[in-house]
């Protein structure tokens, strides 16, 4: 009997682990954690996060069914052309499963960034996110300074600040 109790125990404790291991990706990462690297190919070609180590990096997940995402766009490029000189990257990662519908997006909304393609949805899961548009704020040392779920005009200032303030910190 008390072996039979053990072994439940032991089996209900290991399964509890491995769940808790598994669902660690299913969670948006934490600020100050390490952001994981990708790599996806791309409108210009192969695109990895490790490639950019050194500056600072927004990563944007979008899709073509996104309405915030045809906002956040015309403020992406904006932000990629005034601060580029001073280390900025945008990086836009479509989930899309067909990448015919992200293609037809670009032409009615161009991008002046790097976009990816993750049509198998992999790097989405890896960074936890939960709703589109989701951004993730990366600074020099490789680290998420912060997460932005959504896009409204109301958040242009404050991402902004966000940003201005990563690219002054370990100049």
């Amino acid at each position: 009997m008390v072996n039979t109790v053990r072994k439940k125990l032991g089996t209900l404790l290991v399964g509890g682990l491995l769940c808790v291991g598994f669902s660690g990706t299913s969670y948006a990462l934490e600020a100050g954690s390490k952001a994981p690297d990708f790599s996806l190919p791309g409108s210009q070609g192969s695109v990895t996060l490790s490639s950019t180590a050194g500056s600072v990096v927004y990563v944007d997940f979008w899709a073509s069914w996104c309405g915030p995402c045809r906002q956040s766009f015309p403020w992406m490029n904006s932000i990629q052309e005034k601060y580029r000189a001073q280390g900025l990257k945008v990086i836009g990662v479509n989930v899309d499963g067909k990448n015919e519908d992200a293609k037809k997006f670009l032409s009615q909304n161009p991008a002046k960034f790097t976009v990816a393609f993750d049509s198998k949805g992999l790097t989405p899961k890896t960074f936890g996110v939960k709703g589109m548009p989701t951004s993730f704020l990366i600074g020099r040392d490789g680290k998420i300074i912060s997460q932005h779920l959504g896009f409204k005009e109301a958040d242009r200032d404050g991402l902004e600040k966000q940003i201005k303030a990563a690219l002054e910190a370990n100049k």
